[in-house]
């Protein structure tokens, strides 16, 4: 019994040990080939920033900008992934290939799936240049050069692939566009505001009671206007503030919103200000609350 217990297990563990060799040897060749080859080397890049594996990612950026992405903050180096897999979360990468045996990689994520269709390299020496199209997005083309014996990327379009430039034009990119949500949050926030006001007569109280209802349960403590992040006061990288101004009559007539941002340089830089005309005014505060004195945007001095 025990002999034959002895002989089984020494079985099983023989054969998880050859398993082992073979998934060793499996992923030594598939990282031969991604060095080897350009395109292969391309797919493995987008497949790990699909999967979120920055490991993985860095073993296809060159010396430098390996160093480079290791040493910014864990928000710029998810950042940065998210930039080249076009998804929000991570995802699971399929790759196939097209009637012309090309390679085809999806990246499914929770909210997205992403199709890239990778054509034919054009292979200069040490250099690499791949179009790729992104499906309902436009083509574009990733340079590769040959370093250490394998493909690392070089390029990402007419870009050149810098991993500390690109970071910082990427984060002011980030920073400009939650700045542009920011006005447009005021936007939506001043016209939910007198939306409440017509169908309940009054201003609301709080932007809580503006936000979402249970179905059918629509009421003014319960609008369901706005969505539940910015009812709650915060959204994109700003906190929101709204207030009543009582008239002289002492009638609660008109009303202000202020978006400011949560961390200063980093969410945003410009704080926001809807005065109770409905005009938008912004300026640098360093963090601080706008005011109706502050300058109009460009945007509301011709309207």
């Amino acid at each position: 019994m025990n002999e034959t217990h002895t002989k089984a297990s020494a079985t099983g563990a023989l054969f998880a040990a050859a398993c082992a060799t073979i998934l060793f040897a499996a992923a030594s060749l598939a990282q031969d080939s991604a060095e080897s080859d350009p395109t292969t080397a391309l797919v493995s890049a987008l497949s790990a920033a699909c999967r979120a594996n920055e490991n993985q990612f860095a073993r296809y950026l060159t010396a430098d900008n390996a160093a480079a992405f290791r040493n910014l903050p864990q928000e710029q180096r998810t950042a940065l992934l998210m930039r080249f897999s076009l998804t929000e979360d991570p995802g699971r990468p399929l790759l196939s290939s097209d009637p012309q045996n090309h390679a085809v990689l999806r990246c499914e994520a929770p909210k997205v799936t992403v199709e890239y269709h990778f054509g034919t390299p054009r292979v200069r020496e040490n250099l690499a240049f791949i179009p790729v199209t992104v499906v309902n997005s436009e083509p574009t083309e990733f340079g590769l050069v040959r370093e250490n014996g394998g493909w690392r990327l070089l390029s990402l379009g007419l870009v050149l692939f810098d991993v500390p430039q690109l970071s910082r034009q990427w984060a002011e990119q980030d920073l400009k566009k939650r700045e542009r949500d920011a006005v447009e949050a005021l936007r939506q926030l001043g016209d939910a505001v007198q939306t409440y006001r017509r169908a309940w007569g009054k201003l609301p109280e709080s932007l809580a009671q503006l936000g979402p209802a249970p179905q059918d349960q629509i009421s003014p403590d319960q609008a369901d206007l706005v969505n539940e992040d910015i009812a709650a006061g915060s959204m994109g990288g700003y906190s929101y503030r709204y207030r009543i101004l009582p008239s002289p009559d002492g009638t609660d007539s008109s009303f202000e919103l202020a978006a400011t941002p949560l961390e200063y340089g980093t969410s945003g830089r410009r704080s926001f200000f809807r005065d109770a005309a409905g005009k938008i005014h912004s300026a640098d505060k360093h963090g601080a609350v706008a005011a109706p004195q502050d300058p109009l945007l460009e945007t509301e001095k011709s309207e």
